[in-house]
């Protein structure tokens, strides 16, 4: 599943079609995308792992879910969820849920929630953390209403690089260590979006899918922790469980 800064990629590689109109609109989706049909684009913005394409009176959400992928200018043997031919070119979407949001995109999304967006606001995060005292933090950083666009890669790096074990309450951590952790994500999130650019992502992990902590030398355990039940690499050794 992409993560937030795979969709920031997205959003910006599509810039090209920002006030266009839509010339034709075909795709195996079963809502009603007919009604896009003349329609213009007036932006393409991204909240996490969200893609929204805005209109005048309503907004396209994408989510590309595990396999989802797209084409600019270009087409996939398989037919597209959603295509659309503007003057400048085309855009096709393949594999994922598409979803109409009516009336203004503000009243769908809280901004400040986006560790890459301008409005991040690392504050509310740490309001909303302490309202979930017995979550293991596995979970809280995944949670989309507090760290939207982290995902489990980012979740996995920040952890290691903080020194805390994903198994440990959020309630139990230090305040200084919570806000780390917080700050963290938005820090990792935005040196993800560059390497990925680059295409060097893998070569930055410290932790995830890794078999020796770079720390120690010893062994990183690999299991899926929290109710959400995702993959965490971690040292014992070196990342303190809080309980």
């Amino acid at each position: 599943m992409p993560e937030g800064p795979s969709i920031v990629i997205l959003k910006e590689a599509v810039q090209q079609f920002t006030g266009q109109k839509v010339l034709s609109v075909s795709g195996n989706s079963k809502i009603d995308i007919d009604r896009i049909q003349n329609q213009t684009v007036n932006a393409f913005k991204s909240w996490g792992k969200h893609f929204l394409i805005c209109f005048d009176d309503f907004t396209l959400k994408v989510h590309l879910l595990m396999f989802g992928s797209y084409r600019i200018n270009e087409r996939k043997d398989t037919t597209p969820r959603l295509s659309m031919v503007f003057a400048n070119g085309e855009f096709n979407l393949y594999t994922c849920s598409i979803k109409f949001l009516e009336g203004n995109v503000n009243l769908h999304y809280d901004w400040s929630a986006d560790v890459l967006n301008d409005e991040w606001d690392p504050k509310m995060a740490k309001k909303k953390l302490q309202k979930i005292p017995k979550h293991m933090i596995c979970d809280a950083v995944l949670d989309q209403d507090i760290f939207s666009g982290v995902g489990n890669i980012i979740k996995n790096e920040v952890l290691y690089r903080t020194y805390v074990h994903p198994e440990s309450l959020v309630g139990k951590i230090p305040e200084e260590k919570l806000e780390t952790i917080i700050d963290e994500c938005s820090i990792y999130s935005f040196q993800f979006l560059e390497w990925k650019k680059n295409y060097e992502l893998k070569k930055h992990w410290l932790a995830y899918t890794k078999k020796v902590c770079l720390r120690c030398d010893l062994p990183i355990h690999h299991k899926k922790t929290g109710v959400k039940n995702r993959r965490s690499f971690y040292c014992p050794n070196c990342q303190k469980l809080y309980l």
